[in-house]
């Protein structure tokens, strides 16, 4: 599948352990065509933990995806009445679904 021209909303919440999984997938997106607009939970963004460095997963996002990391709710605000997106995926959603 393409995904040219399509902009695609990556959120990932607070499932730490799903990130090593995760950011593969943001990158063969992107590889495909994707516009990405990465967006993190507040904790997502913020704590480290057994499974890696908050920072560490920021900065490999924020490099494949071109862009900041939307992180706050004045941030993500806009997205959806200014229409930032066309599909969002919400990571973890539940249990091991991946694109």
């Amino acid at each position: 599948m393409e995904f040219n021209g399509i902009r695609v909303g990556y959120i990932l919440t607070g499932s730490f352990c799903t990130f090593s999984k995760s950011i593969p997938k943001i990158k063969e997106i992107k590889s495909k065509g994707a516009e990405i607009l990465p967006i993190m939970s507040f904790n997502a963004y913020n704590l480290d933990t057994k499974f890696g460095k908050a920072n560490d997963f920021i900065t490999q996002i924020e490099e494949i995806a071109e862009k900041n990391i939307v992180h706050t709710i004045q941030d993500a605000e806009p997205i959806g009445p200014k229409k930032l997106t066309d599909i969002m995926v919400i990571a973890p959603c539940s249990r091991k679904y991946f694109i």
